[in-house]
């Protein structure tokens, strides 16, 4: 077996712990600019579009923040793992407090061996119907209102033709997804077919 194309335990670890925690080495998408940069550390690239919102790039993971005005103090929102950065980039693009903690990373996170290992721990993640299906699918933990996002369809990818997602991989994890934002997603594209998830 060919142990470079299968992720290693220590980066599993790390999926998980987002997923059941809802949290980056215990950064909540709630928690201030000063908070995230006391827990992943000082090297990020800040993006600012007007006075009311900011991300800050961590590598892989990016925390959003949105305020009222410039003299509100920013409030957290959410934050995403981009993990189909690594396909392109390899582990270089993982925060060097997260690969301290956890290790090494590989180029691919296989939804079914991420979705078997929760299962195993008693945390199911739930279908939720997706704008951008067949595509992709999107699977949701309601504890912790973590979303995972797998790509599945590459006939329907085209349009990017240098992606170098595989078929099955997670291409994003986000916190958080309320209970309402998946149910409006439930009622607005319940209809459409679940071909992906048995293609």
């Amino acid at each position: 077996m060919d142990w470079s194309d299968h992720l290693t335990p220590y980066s599993l670890a790390f999926y998980m712990d987002v997923v059941i925690s809802g949290t980056v080495l215990g950064a909540r998408p709630t928690d201030s600019p000063d908070r995230v940069t006391e827990i992943l550390g000082s090297d990020f690239a800040e993006n600012s579009f007007d006075d009311h919102s900011m991300s800050r790039d961590y590598g892989m993971v990016e925390f959003f923040w949105l305020r009222d005005s410039p003299d509100r103090p920013w409030e957290g929102h959410h934050f995403t793992l981009g993990v189909h950065q690594l396909a392109r980039h390899g582990g270089s693009v993982v925060n060097e407090a997260i690969r301290e903690r956890y290790g090494r990373f590989d180029r691919h996170l296989r939804f079914d061996k991420l979705e078997r290992l929760l299962g195993k721990r008693g945390v199911p993640l739930e279908y939720v119907p997706d704008a951008n299906a067949p595509a992709f699918t999107q699977h949701w933990q309601p504890a912790s209102q973590v979303s995972v996002l797998v790509f599945r369809a590459r006939e329907e990818w085209q349009k990017y033709p240098r992606s170098a997602d595989c078929v099955g991989d997670v291409r994003a994890i986000y916190s958080s997804v309320s209970a309402e934002s998946v149910a409006g997603n439930r009622k607005r594209y319940g209809a459409r077919r679940r071909t992906a998830l048995t293609g």
